[in-house]
């Protein structure tokens, strides 16, 4: 089956009765690894191999002394040192896609009436329904659009390599076409989520069968005001509770971004992203270094991959691609070959 044809009757019925809305670096725990001595943190004026920049980390938030040492190298990063920056995507060629939150809900809700995951679509798929659209889906109309999605994975997946991104609009923008080919993917992001919003719904897709999970959040909580404390509680909580619920998954916390706005001091991203490395390793879960390669000398985002200074352009995303391939190659130098390939 080449694509997911199938949706039963129910889901139909559920779909009917949605409401309309109006107008790179990786570092692991594993018992069989050589232990090694940690990675020097990363400064504005070294190479982009190391996980973080300088700063003076404090004591663990969570709980002092309860973080156990790396015991194993991180993979290189995706960008070499001193390298300079990409070129900047052509403003001659405007996206084909969705460009608003409520173009994409219609576009993935008409996606799934017709039996299909948008994931493995065209960008501009099924336009007539989704071209011209006015308003806002609300928070419940996308945790239940990405619940319907995820029951139509776990009715079609088979055999499959499947991968579940999770996260706020950085991860809801992820463009489809630059999501690496040897997975089925599932999108499981919302636009403003916070740690605690995604810790509340990761039952939505208990019932699939992933083979990996990304997971990146914490950028909001940082625009709410929430502690170090919480974030990482947070956190704790989703890696322990993704474990349990899919035991067969390699959970991978990537990185928060830098970012420039003076809301959210760079600082502290670079020390929560030190302790988010830490609980990745102290719970045998990979991190994905994603902000060594995003972040510039000043410590905020380069200003070549980001449209506002929090979302990411398609030059962003083409970088956090190399991450994601990265990882997916990682992850599959550890597993048998799957018995059957996954054709895009």
């Amino acid at each position: 089956m080449s694509d997911l044809c199938l949706l039963s009757l129910t889901l139909n019925q559920a779909l009917d009765k949605q409401p309309k809305v109006e107008p790179f670096q990786i570092t692991h725990s594993s018992p069989k690894s050589t232990p090694t001595s940690p990675t020097a943190r990363n400064n504005p004026g070294q190479s982009s191999n190391q996980s973080c920049r300088q700063s003076k980390i404090p004591q663990n938030p969570i709980q002092q002394n309860a973080i156990a040492p790396p015991d194993r190298a991180p993979l290189p990063s995706t960008r070499p040192p001193h390298s300079p920056p990409l070129p900047l995507p052509s403003s001659t060629s405007p996206r084909r896609g969705p460009t608003s939150g409520i173009q994409l809900y219609r576009q993935r809700l008409a996606a799934l009436r017709n039996g299909r995951l948008y994931t493995r679509l065209p960008m501009d798929s099924f336009q007539p329904a989704w071209q011209g659209a006015t308003g806002q889906p609300t928070y419940p109309q996308w945790r239940k659009l990405l619940n319907l999605e995820s029951r139509a994975v776990a009715r079609g997946q088979g055999e499959r390599r499947l991968a579940v991104l999770v996260g706020d609009s950085l991860s809801l923008w992820y463009p489809a076409e630059q999501l690496p080919n040897q997975h089925l993917w599932l999108n499981q992001g919302i636009s403003g989520d916070t740690t605690q919003g995604i810790l509340q719904r990761l039952e939505d897709f208990r019932q699939t069968r992933p083979e990996v999970i990304y997971v990146m959040a914490g950028v909001n909580d940082l625009k709410q005001g929430k502690t170090d404390r919480a974030i990482l509680k947070n956190l704790q909580s989703i890696v322990t509770r993704l474990q349990k619920q899919h035991p067969r998954a390699d959970i991978v916390l990537q990185s928060i971004l830098p970012t420039r706005t003076a809301q959210i001091p760079h600082e502290r991203i670079e020390r929560l992203n030190h302790w988010i490395a830490q609980l990745a390793r102290s719970r045998n879960a990979l991190y994905l270094n994603l902000y060594t390669d995003f972040v510039d000398w000043d410590g905020m985002i380069r200003s070549d991959l980001t449209t506002d200074g929090i979302h990411l352009n398609a030059q962003g995303y083409r970088l956090w691609q190399t991450g994601l391939q990265q990882a997916t190659t990682f992850i599959a130098q550890r597993r048998p070959s799957p018995a059957i390939a996954l054709n895009r």
